[in-house]
Protein backbone atom coordinates (compact mmCIF):
# COMPACT_ATOMS: atom_id res chain seq x y z
CA UNK A 1 0.00 0.00 0.00
CA UNK A 2 1.23 3.50 -0.88
CA UNK A 3 2.10 6.02 1.80
CA UNK A 4 -1.05 7.97 2.68
CA UNK A 5 -0.87 11.69 1.90
CA UNK A 6 -4.54 12.66 2.21
CA UNK A 7 -8.00 11.65 3.34
CA UNK A 8 -11.20 12.74 1.60
CA UNK A 9 -14.50 12.42 3.45
CA UNK A 10 -18.04 12.18 2.21
CA UNK A 11 -20.39 14.23 4.40
CA UNK A 12 -23.80 12.65 4.94
CA UNK A 13 -23.55 9.51 7.04
CA UNK A 14 -19.78 9.82 7.44
CA UNK A 15 -19.17 13.11 9.23
CA UNK A 16 -22.72 14.03 10.26
CA UNK A 17 -25.98 12.11 10.30
CA UNK A 18 -27.75 14.51 7.97
CA UNK A 19 -28.90 11.49 5.96
CA UNK A 20 -31.90 11.18 8.27
CA UNK A 21 -32.91 14.79 7.55
CA UNK A 22 -32.66 14.15 3.80
CA UNK A 23 -34.88 11.10 4.26
CA UNK A 24 -37.50 13.12 6.14
CA UNK A 25 -37.52 15.82 3.45
CA UNK A 26 -37.65 13.39 0.52
CA UNK A 27 -40.32 11.26 2.22
CA UNK A 28 -42.52 14.34 2.69
CA UNK A 29 -42.06 15.40 -0.93
CA UNK A 30 -42.78 11.87 -2.19
CA UNK A 31 -46.24 12.11 -0.66
CA UNK A 32 -47.02 14.62 -3.45
CA UNK A 33 -47.29 11.59 -5.76
CA UNK A 34 -48.77 9.22 -3.14
CA UNK A 35 -45.43 7.48 -2.70
CA UNK A 36 -44.51 6.12 0.72
CA UNK A 37 -40.72 6.33 0.42
CA UNK A 38 -39.20 3.35 2.22
CA UNK A 39 -35.83 3.13 3.94
CA UNK A 40 -34.81 0.62 1.26
CA UNK A 41 -35.57 3.07 -1.55
CA UNK A 42 -33.88 5.83 0.40
CA UNK A 43 -30.64 3.82 0.37
CA UNK A 44 -30.59 4.31 -3.42
CA UNK A 45 -30.57 8.09 -2.92
CA UNK A 46 -27.40 8.14 -0.84
CA UNK A 47 -24.50 9.84 -2.59
CA UNK A 48 -26.79 10.91 -5.43
CA UNK A 49 -27.43 14.49 -6.56
CA UNK A 50 -30.66 16.28 -5.67
CA UNK A 51 -31.97 16.15 -9.25
CA UNK A 52 -31.15 12.47 -9.70
CA UNK A 53 -32.78 11.68 -6.34
CA UNK A 54 -35.97 13.41 -7.49
CA UNK A 55 -35.86 11.57 -10.82
CA UNK A 56 -35.64 8.28 -8.92
CA UNK A 57 -38.65 9.17 -6.79
CA UNK A 58 -40.86 10.23 -9.68
CA UNK A 59 -39.74 7.10 -11.49
CA UNK A 60 -41.42 5.12 -8.70
CA UNK A 61 -44.65 6.92 -9.57
CA UNK A 62 -44.06 6.45 -13.30
CA UNK A 63 -44.61 10.12 -14.09
CA UNK A 64 -42.75 12.77 -16.05
CA UNK A 65 -41.94 16.32 -14.94
CA UNK A 66 -40.76 19.31 -16.92
CA UNK A 67 -37.37 20.82 -16.14
CA UNK A 68 -39.10 23.76 -14.47
CA UNK A 69 -41.13 21.40 -12.27
CA UNK A 70 -37.98 19.47 -11.35
CA UNK A 71 -36.25 22.71 -10.33
CA UNK A 72 -39.28 23.76 -8.29
CA UNK A 73 -39.59 20.45 -6.42
CA UNK A 74 -35.83 20.33 -5.77
CA UNK A 75 -35.99 23.83 -4.32
CA UNK A 76 -38.97 22.83 -2.18
CA UNK A 77 -37.17 19.75 -0.86
CA UNK A 78 -34.02 21.72 -0.08
CA UNK A 79 -35.96 24.42 1.78
CA UNK A 80 -37.52 21.74 3.97
CA UNK A 81 -34.13 20.12 4.54
CA UNK A 82 -32.52 23.45 5.49
CA UNK A 83 -35.30 24.12 7.99
CA UNK A 84 -34.63 20.72 9.57
CA UNK A 85 -30.90 21.44 10.01
CA UNK A 86 -31.26 25.11 10.99
CA UNK A 87 -30.24 24.43 14.59
CA UNK A 88 -27.38 22.07 13.71
CA UNK A 89 -24.12 22.45 15.68
CA UNK A 90 -21.06 20.35 16.50
CA UNK A 91 -23.19 18.02 18.64
CA UNK A 92 -24.41 16.57 15.32
CA UNK A 93 -20.94 15.24 14.45
CA UNK A 94 -20.81 11.47 14.43
CA UNK A 95 -18.74 9.84 17.21
CA UNK A 96 -14.99 9.94 16.64
CA UNK A 97 -15.07 12.33 13.67
CA UNK A 98 -13.56 15.36 15.37
CA UNK A 99 -10.89 13.25 17.03
CA UNK A 100 -9.87 11.74 13.68
CA UNK A 101 -9.77 15.15 11.98
CA UNK A 102 -7.56 16.44 14.78
CA UNK A 103 -5.29 13.39 14.53
CA UNK A 104 -4.90 13.81 10.77
CA UNK A 105 -4.07 17.48 11.25
CA UNK A 106 -1.40 16.64 13.80
CA UNK A 107 0.07 14.08 11.37
CA UNK A 108 0.13 16.66 8.54
CA UNK A 109 -2.15 14.51 6.41
CA UNK A 110 -4.19 16.64 4.03
CA UNK A 111 -7.96 16.62 4.49
CA UNK A 112 -10.66 17.08 1.87
CA UNK A 113 -14.43 16.86 1.62
CA UNK A 114 -16.15 15.27 -1.39
CA UNK A 115 -19.93 15.42 -1.16
CA UNK A 116 -22.89 15.40 -3.53
CA UNK A 117 -24.60 17.82 -1.16
CA UNK A 118 -24.73 21.43 -2.32
CA UNK A 119 -25.14 22.35 1.35
CA UNK A 120 -21.82 20.77 2.38
CA UNK A 121 -19.89 24.06 2.92
CA UNK A 122 -22.78 25.39 5.02
CA UNK A 123 -22.94 22.25 7.17
CA UNK A 124 -19.23 22.03 7.99
CA UNK A 125 -19.36 25.67 9.09
CA UNK A 126 -22.39 25.06 11.30
CA UNK A 127 -20.63 22.09 12.90
CA UNK A 128 -17.42 24.13 13.39
CA UNK A 129 -15.08 21.81 11.49
CA UNK A 130 -14.53 23.82 8.28
CA UNK A 131 -11.03 24.85 9.40
CA UNK A 132 -9.81 21.25 9.12
CA UNK A 133 -10.39 21.03 5.35
CA UNK A 134 -7.92 22.17 2.72
CA UNK A 135 -10.32 21.19 -0.07
CA UNK A 136 -14.12 21.25 -0.15
CA UNK A 137 -15.82 19.89 -3.26
CA UNK A 138 -19.62 19.82 -3.18
CA UNK A 139 -22.47 19.28 -5.61
CA UNK A 140 -22.01 22.90 -6.66
CA UNK A 141 -18.59 22.10 -8.11
CA UNK A 142 -19.11 19.02 -10.28
CA UNK A 143 -20.90 18.05 -13.48
CA UNK A 144 -20.97 14.30 -12.89
CA UNK A 145 -22.41 12.82 -9.70
CA UNK A 146 -21.31 9.59 -8.02
CA UNK A 147 -20.58 6.85 -9.08
CA UNK A 148 -18.48 9.05 -11.37
CA UNK A 149 -15.25 9.84 -9.46
CA UNK A 150 -15.21 13.54 -10.41
CA UNK A 151 -15.90 14.86 -6.91
CA UNK A 152 -12.95 12.92 -5.45
CA UNK A 153 -10.63 13.57 -8.38
CA UNK A 154 -11.28 17.30 -8.03
CA UNK A 155 -10.51 17.08 -4.33
CA UNK A 156 -7.26 15.22 -4.96
CA UNK A 157 -6.26 17.82 -7.55
CA UNK A 158 -6.86 20.68 -5.12
CA UNK A 159 -4.89 18.85 -2.44
CA UNK A 160 -2.16 18.05 -5.00
CA UNK A 161 -2.13 14.35 -4.14
CA UNK A 162 -2.43 11.16 -6.19
CA UNK A 163 -5.59 9.03 -5.76
CA UNK A 164 -3.49 5.95 -4.93
CA UNK A 165 -2.17 7.74 -1.83
CA UNK A 166 -5.58 9.05 -0.75
CA UNK A 167 -8.19 7.36 1.46
CA UNK A 168 -11.83 8.06 0.66
CA UNK A 169 -14.36 7.53 3.44
CA UNK A 170 -17.85 6.75 2.12
CA UNK A 171 -21.13 5.31 3.39
CA UNK A 172 -22.88 4.68 0.06
CA UNK A 173 -22.49 2.06 -2.62
CA UNK A 174 -22.24 4.70 -5.33
CA UNK A 175 -19.63 6.58 -3.33
CA UNK A 176 -17.50 3.47 -2.92
CA UNK A 177 -17.84 2.77 -6.64
CA UNK A 178 -16.74 6.34 -7.38
CA UNK A 179 -13.70 5.97 -5.13
CA UNK A 180 -12.75 2.65 -6.71
CA UNK A 181 -13.21 3.98 -10.25
CA UNK A 182 -10.95 6.91 -9.40
CA UNK A 183 -8.23 4.55 -8.10
CA UNK A 184 -8.54 5.77 -4.51
CA UNK A 185 -8.26 3.65 -1.38
CA UNK A 186 -11.86 3.12 -0.28
CA UNK A 187 -13.03 2.77 3.31
CA UNK A 188 -16.71 2.05 3.78
CA UNK A 189 -18.53 3.43 6.80
CA UNK A 190 -21.42 1.17 7.69
CA UNK A 191 -22.49 -2.39 6.95
CA UNK A 192 -20.11 -4.72 5.04
CA UNK A 193 -23.18 -6.29 3.41
CA UNK A 194 -23.94 -2.97 1.70
CA UNK A 195 -20.37 -1.80 1.12
CA UNK A 196 -18.59 -5.00 0.25
CA UNK A 197 -16.74 -3.46 -2.69
CA UNK A 198 -14.77 -1.16 -0.39
CA UNK A 199 -11.17 -2.05 0.45
CA UNK A 200 -12.26 -2.29 4.07
CA UNK A 201 -15.46 -1.49 5.98
CA UNK A 202 -15.71 -0.11 9.51
CA UNK A 203 -18.90 0.73 11.44
CA UNK A 204 -17.72 4.26 12.25
CA UNK A 205 -14.85 6.24 13.72
CA UNK A 206 -15.69 5.91 17.41
CA UNK A 207 -13.27 3.05 18.07
CA UNK A 208 -10.88 3.74 15.20
CA UNK A 209 -7.85 5.97 14.90
CA UNK A 210 -5.87 6.72 11.76
CA UNK A 211 -3.35 4.10 12.88
CA UNK A 212 -5.92 1.32 13.26
CA UNK A 213 -7.49 2.16 9.89
CA UNK A 214 -4.14 2.12 8.08
CA UNK A 215 -3.10 -1.10 9.79
CA UNK A 216 -6.33 -2.77 8.74
CA UNK A 217 -5.89 -1.53 5.18
CA UNK A 218 -2.31 -2.84 5.10
CA UNK A 219 -3.62 -6.33 5.86
CA UNK A 220 -6.14 -6.19 3.01
CA UNK A 221 -4.38 -4.36 0.16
Amino acid sequence: MATISACIFDLDGVIVDTARYHFIAWKELAKTWDIDLTTEENEKLKGVSRVESLRHIIGLADIQLSNDEIDRYCTEKNAHYLSLISDMDDSELLPGVKELLEELTQLNIKIGLGSASKNAPHIIKKTAIDHYFQAVVSGNDVVNSKPHPEVFLNGAEILNVAPVETIVFEDSQKGIEAANRGNFISVGIGDPHDLGKADIVIPGFEHHSYETIVNTLAQQI
